[in-house]
């Protein structure tokens, strides 16, 4: 059975088009297709999360961070009571097994999974709300009012807009554009 299936061009997206033969698995196509749109962070943190979920721990965050055709996979966990080298040890097992089977990301990785630590990195507005009041150093994607970086007191969080106080000015910054940043431990 041969079995065609053309792509519209939307941007940068292609999006499956309607065969005229019925096809069970048109669904996986379409995950398959869309795979390639969305990043690889995200496809991870969406297919470990419920396991970390699972051992009673939060998914703090995750980095892959891309070095030649070797590459980083960086999962944060996270818990009330702390975390063990046991913990890391049961969620890389675990993500590992399934990171083989649905291979989210091309190429070779290595595979490291860690508490945030007390420098810990901030990935979601919720975090950054969470340490209100807290000294943060961040690198925005795109610049804001000139300049990339900033290094300041976090003031408040407002749907996804971080207000930061730098050297007496503040700054709304949209939590989407935040390239990286991390609590400044002293």
């Amino acid at each position: 059975m041969i079995l065609k299936l053309r792509e519209w061009a939307i941007g940068p997206f292609f999006a499956p088009a309607v065969c005229s033969r019925q096809f069970s698995n048109l669904k996986t196509i379409y995950k398959q297709k869309w795979r390639h749109v969305k990043s690889s962070v995200a496809l991870v943190t969406e297919l470990i999360e419920p396991t970390v979920s699972a051992f009673g721990l939060e998914l703090w965050g995750v980095e892959l961070i891309q070095q030649g055709k070797y590459s980083l996979l960086r999962i944060y966990i996270e818990s009330e009571d702390g975390i063990t080298i046991e913990d890391c040890e049961k969620v890389s097992r675990q993500v590992s097994a399934l990171l083989d089977v649905e291979e989210p990301i091309a190429g070779e990785y290595t595979l490291e999974v860690s508490s945030p630590g007390l420098d810990r990195p901030l990935f979601a507005a919720k975090q950054f709300e969470q340490y209100t009041g807290s000294e943060v150093s961040l690198r925005m994607r795109s610049p804001v009012d000139g300049r990339r970086k900033f290094k300041g007191i976090i003031i408040g969080v407002r749907e996804s807009v971080i207000d930061l106080q730098v050297d007496g000015s503040d700054f709304e910054l949209d939590h989407r554009n935040v390239e990286k940043a991390n609590i400044v431990f002293e």
